[in-house]
C-alpha cells in the first residue's frame, strides 16, 4: 500500500501576530491544511492519507475535514509527538498495527503547509520510493549559499551547482525506514533535522525528485501573502 503521511505538528511561532497554527490559517476560501490534504486524496496511487495533528486539535481538524473533505474514509487523524522523528514513527506503527508493512509498503512524508505540491511531484515521489527506497524533492539553489560558524564572518562560499533546497515529500520503502530508525544511536537521534538525514546517517542513498518553486513551505506571514497570489494565478 502508498501511504501520505501529512505532518500537521508544528504550533507556528514564526508566523507572529496570530494564535492560531498555521496549517490552520485561512488560504483562499479554506484552510491550509485542507488544501494540502486535498492533493493527496484525490490522488488514485495514494491509498490511505494519514494526518499527523496535535492532541489538542484532532477534534478541530475533524470538524474541518468533515465540512470541505466529508465522508472520506480514507483520510485518518492520529496523533503527532514530541518531534518530527516522533511524529514519523507514530504514523509507521499506526500503520502497521492497523494495515501491516510488506516489502512493497511506502510512505510519503509532506508538511502540511505546502499546499502546492503537484501531482506530477507526488508521482515522481512514489516512482523513486519504489525503485530506491529513500527520495527527496529538491529546487537547485539560486542564491549563493554562504558558510559561516560563527553568524559574524564567511567560513566558505561552497559551488552552488552542487547544492539544492530541500522541500517535501520525502518519500520511503516503510519496512526500510523503521529499520534505519530503530538503529539510530541516541546521538544520531539527538542531531535528526528530517528523516532523509536517517539515510544518509547510515550512509544510504537518497534520491533527488525534482521539486517545484511553487511547492512552497508557508512558515512567515509574507508566505501567506504569496500563497494566495499563487493560489489566485491557479484559478485564472
Amino acid at each position: 500500500m502508498i501511504f501520505a503521511a501529512i505532518l500537521a505538528g508544528g504550533m507556528g511561532s514564526r508566523m507572529g501576530g496570530t494564535d492560531t497554527p498555521k496549517q490552520f490559517l485561512t488560504l483562499g476560501n479554506k484552510p491550509v491544511i485542507i488544501h494540502t490534504i486535498e492533493k493527496f486524496v484525490i490522488n488514485e496511487n495514494i491509498d490511505k492519507t494519514i494526518v499527523l495533528i496535535p492532541k489538542n486539535f484532532i477534534n478541530h481538524t475533524k470538524d474541518l475535514i468533515n465540512q470541505y473533505i466529508p465522508n472520506n474514509e480514507d483520510i485518518i487523524l492520529v496523533e503527532g509527538g514530541k518531534t518530527r522523528n516522533d511524529t514519523l514513527m507514530n504514523s509507521i506503527n499506526y500503520i502497521e498495527k492497523n494495515f501491516g508493512i510488506d516489502n512493497d509498503s511506502i510512505i510519503l512524508t509532506h508538511d502540511s503547509v505546502r499546499p502546492f505540491v503537484t501531482h506530477r511531484i507526488i508521482k515522481d515521489n512514489i516512482d523513486a520510493a519504489k525503485k530506491y527506497g529513500a527520495c527527496d524533492t529538491v529546487i537547485p539553489a539560486t542564491d549563493t549559499i554562504v558558510e559561516s560558524i560563527n553568524g559574524e564572518t564567511i567560513e566558505s562560499i561552497p559551488v552552488r551547482d552542487y547544492y539544492y533546497q530541500g522541500q517535501t515529500p520525502q518519500s520511503f520503502n516503510i519496512r526500510k525506514l523503521f529499520n534505519l530508525i530503530t538503529s539510530l544511536t541516541e546521538a544520531e537521534t539527538n542531531i535528526l533535522t528530517d528523516a532523509c538525514k536517517i539515510f544518509t546517517l547510515k550512509d544510504e542513498h537518497v534520491h533527488l525528485v525534482e521539486g517545484e518553486v511553487t511547492n512552497i513551505k508557508i512558515t512567515y506571514p509574507y508566505d501567506l501573502k504569496l500563497a494566495n497570489t499563487i493560489l489566485d494565478d491557479n484559478h485564472d
